[in-house]
């Protein structure tokens, strides 16, 4: 049975108004997920019906809407404070149609990993080209026990603590040594020099173990990262 939910956060984030704005409307690879909007190069409002308010930089609305009154709706609202930070206020709306609790759960963690994500990116690595890399993990990611064996794969362990260094090698790309972020239950990210790497428990909510990456190394190589953290990613779980 179809039911509407909502989630809705309030942070503060690092940079002006102007760069967060790039960030959640032209920049999303560098910290969520490329979008499908393409933003002009001058910045102007996307030829694109989903966008219901394109205010820059201070709100944005996306909305899409199905059959059976399906939606979904996300709106991000940026005030500028002192200290070059902002208040960004966001609100995803919508309904999902089955698994109502799981589905929730799992999209309200996922929002809190985000957003920590875009501040990440706007402190780091604003306005830098990126290189967005998605791997899922193999079938045998999914069991509960799968965010262990992740752990300890890149040497996390019950003492680390966010702002830790954990040193992984990575055959085809070398060894790694990375600050943790970000660490819970369900996520991990890591910090290096020139990539957000982002970790996903999705074993939780019914998938598998993923890792989606964000590089910013002018001569990343995507293609080449894909099939080495694929690689790395199966060995975890052999």
């Amino acid at each position: 049975m179809s039911k509407k939910f909502e989630i809705r956060r309030e942070v503060v984030v690092p940079g002006t108004p102007e760069q967060i704005w790039a960030a959640i409307s032209a920049e999303t690879a560098g910290w969520m997920f490329p979008s499908p909007l393409e933003v002009p190069a001058d910045g102007s409002k996307p030829d694109s019906p989903v966008i219901a308010t394109w205010e820059p930089p201070t709100q944005l609305d996306i909305h899409m809407a199905g059959p059976d009154g399906w939606f979904n709706n996300l709106e991000y609202l940026i005030e500028a404070r002192d200290n070059s930070t902002a208040v960004v206020r966001y609100v995803h709306a919508g309904v999902f149609a089955e698994d109502w609790d799981n589905q929730y759960d799992g999209a309200s963690k996922h929002t809190d990993f985000y957003l920590h994500s875009l501040g990440q990116y706007l402190q780091y690595f604003a306005g830098r080209p990126t290189t967005y890399v998605s791997v899922e993990g193999p079938e045998a990611s999914g069991t509960p026990e799968a965010m262990t064996a992740l752990r300890n794969a890149l040497g996390i362990d019950a003492t680390t603590a966010i702002g830790d260094t954990v040193t992984f090698d990575v055959p085809g790309i070398g060894t790694i040594s990375a600050v943790v972020d970000y660490l819970n239950d369900w996520f991990i990210g890591l910090r290096t020099d020139d990539a957000l790497l982002r970790f996903y428990g999705r074993n939780a909510f019914g998938g598998n173990v993923d890792a989606a990456h964000h590089l910013f190394a002018a001569d990343a190589d995507g293609e080449a990262a894909d099939g080495a953290w694929k690689i790395w990613l199966d060995s975890v779980y052999v």
